[in-house]
């Protein structure tokens, strides 16, 4: 599937089938080798019974065939019943390699194109999807039930033909050889499947816990792990162990019942079919005696009776295997039934360069369709204006910013940039045009060059030297142990917070867009670092639209102007000059934390 391709309404296992029909083919002529080599395996030791030890006088088309072929000479029978065991094994192996071959190819390509079809759609689902669901779950059923259904693919899928096969081909031969008897055989068949058919559906019940909980579980796991240095801060190693123990005996609980039903299913197949085999050897045995079955027969008749119930015990055993792919299908789909809540409107058009007029017009929303945490949001930034959002914490300031690239809708009123309508353009064409730099600098495990390209992966080396050294990271790259190739460790943990943050800002440089925002990009920095970045936010500002939200009013010193934001609302707006001069919220807020600030400044002169 093309990486810009519709996501199915529906996922369907033919349209996963489709791409690997010929492939198939292939398999399935297999299978029918396999199927017919098993029918055939029985036959060379008939042969040597009827027609070389002569247990009675023969008839049939087998005898007749034999006849013309080799003769009557018992060694040459004896000779043709040898190189017919050898053929037939040839045959079967052949055609169980081709078969394997077939599947396990058939399965890891649709296991590839599937993952690659969930994780496309599950890229392209909203934020507030993301918000809602668990990480750990969402991986669970990238790897795991995806895993499943391959596994299903490889094993079970011409597996089930070949047993089905052999099954239908062996019964239409022993029907052949004599009706009754094989009526004899197959009166265990209904109970037979009457407690398969029972046991599957409570086993595929119990197999859908077990993945709900797997899922949990690993959730719990991908939480943990990825805030790993507030476990160890918090000294909660303990906790979490203990916390991971419980969802794990949880997950043993549930999969201990399920294991029971699965345990009780294959020694009650077991029970069945010694009865059936039982059935056949006294009813069988009793005809031979009395000359109305030949000992080829009777052992013809036996050792299909043991291949027969084999596929009626596999076919059994693979409840087990359908249930877990049963149910890793259901979870995928679940997954690619959901719409994404954001996405482009029919006609949307790609958005041209844009100026940098940014409107708020009449804007409400909520993550919760009846919690508003934006009411009447209404202003305008011009282009090139430096445009700062600030208020308590917990006002709106970063939801504000986050509906600029759509990454939520309005619930009413409009976004507009340069006079238009933000959902008329393709999100992707919208998200181009802006770059932004964050409060939690996020990096990637990789080189520093692959961080600074991350948002133009066809940046040339010039322009990457020249972004870090405007993003007043030049300095400590270079004194990095292998420069630009140093690796970053996850979540950019080996650098520090200055110059993880110059490094997003190199990544905001390279993109030169006309639009920027800026969410508490100077939080948590010393002086030192505090006032380079500053100096490189400065350069990044330079002729763009500039969206600034800050807590620390100094880092705003440049905007043009400031709108100050309380209970989701825009309260006042104007440069800090106006601002000040009116006494309100921002004035008194700038009060309280400059006069922080100058007490902090003296207690450390203080301690000097």
């Amino acid at each position: 599937m093309d990486k810009d391709s519709p996501k199915p309404s529906r996922l369907n296992i033919k349209d996963l089938l489709r791409p690997h029909l010929k492939l198939l083919m292939v398999g399935l002529a297999a299978v029918i080798g396999e199927g017919v080599a098993d029918l055939l395996q029985p036959w060379p030791l008939k042969i040597v019974l009827d027609n070389v030890l002569k247990s009675r006088e023969i008839h049939g088309w087998l005898n007749q065939f034999i006849l013309s072929t080799v003769g009557d000479d018992r060694l040459a029978i004896l000779r043709f019943a040898a190189i017919a065991v050898l053929a037939i094994a040839v045959v079967d192996a052949i055609c169980t390699y081709t078969e394997k071959y077939v599947t396990t190819s058939v399965g890891q390509w649709v296991m590839h194109d599937l993952r690659r079809t969930l994780y496309h759609h599950i890229q392209r689902l909203s934020l507030a999807y993301h918000d809602r669901k668990q990480t750990g779950d969402l991986i669970s059923r990238v790897t795991n039930d995806i895993d499943a259904i391959q596994t299903f693919i490889t094993s079970g899928l011409l597996g089930a033909f070949v047993n089905c096969l052999t099954l239908f081909g062996m019964v239409g031969v022993m029907l052949y050889l004599n009706w009754r008897f094989t009526l004899i055989a197959l009166s265990i068949a209904p109970v037979l499947f009457a407690v398969v058919y029972s046991y599957t559906r409570r086993i595929k019940k119990a197999s859908r816990e077990v993945r709900k909980k797997e899922g949990e579980m690993v959730s719990v796991m991908q939480e943990v792990l990825s805030s790993i240095r507030v476990v160890k801060a918090f000294a909660r190693e303990e906790y979490e162990e203990r916390r991971l123990e419980e969802e794990s005996l949880e997950s043993v609980e549930i999969a201990m019942r399920a294991r029971s039903l699965k345990a009780k299913l294959s020694p009650l197949v077991g029970l069945i079919v010694s009865v059936g085999t039982a059935m056949v050897l006294w009813f069988g045995a009793r005809m031979a005696l009395y000359g109305s079955l030949s000992a080829g027969s009777l052992v013809v008749f036996i050792m299909y009776l043991g291949k027969m119930y084999k596929p009626m015990q596999e076919l059994s055993k693979m409840t087990d295997t359908y249930s877990k792919a049963s149910i890793g299908y259901e979870r995928i789909q679940e997954v690619l039934d959901t719409d994404g809540e954001i996405k482009d409107l029919p006609g949307a058009r790609r958005a041209p360069r844009f100026k940098g007029k940014i409107e708020f017009d009449h804007v409400n929303f909520g993550y919760e369709a009846d919690r508003l945490v934006l009411r009447d949001v209404d202003f305008k930034i011009e282009p090139g204006q430096v445009a700062a959002l600030v208020g308590p914490t917990g006002a709106g300031k970063s939801t504000i910013i986050s509906l600029i690239p759509r990454f939520y809708d309005p619930t009413s009123g409009v976004v507009k940039i340069d006079g238009q309508d933000i959902r008329r353009y393709q999100q992707k064409s919208l998200r181009q045009q802006m770059s932004f730099v964050l409060q939690e600098t996020l990096l990637f495990h990789g080189t520093i060059w692959y961080n600074i390209a991350y948002g133009k992966p066809e940046a040339t080396r010039r322009e990457i030297l020249r972004a870090a050294e405007m993003a007043n990271a030049q300095e400590f790259i270079d004194k990095l142990p292998e420069g630009y190739n140093t690796m970053v460790g996850e979540r950019g943990v080996t650098l520090s917070g200055g110059q993880r943050q110059r490094i997003a800002i190199a990544r905001a440089i390279i993109r030169n867009t006309p639009i920027l925002i800026l969410d508490e990009p100077s939080s948590g920095l010393d002086a030192a670092s505090e006032k380079l970045v500053f100096e490189a936010l400065d350069r990044l500002m330079e002729g763009r639209t500039s969206i600034v939200v800050a807590h620390r009013l100094s880092t705003i010193r440049r905007a043009n102007v400031i709108f100050v934001v309380k209970d989701g609302t825009i309260v006042e707006s104007g440069n800090q000059e106006e601002l000040l001069k009116a006494g309100g919220l921002y004035s008194e807020l700038y009060k309280i934390q400059f006069s922080i600030e100058e007490a902090s400044e003296k207690q450390a002169v203080g301690l000097s």
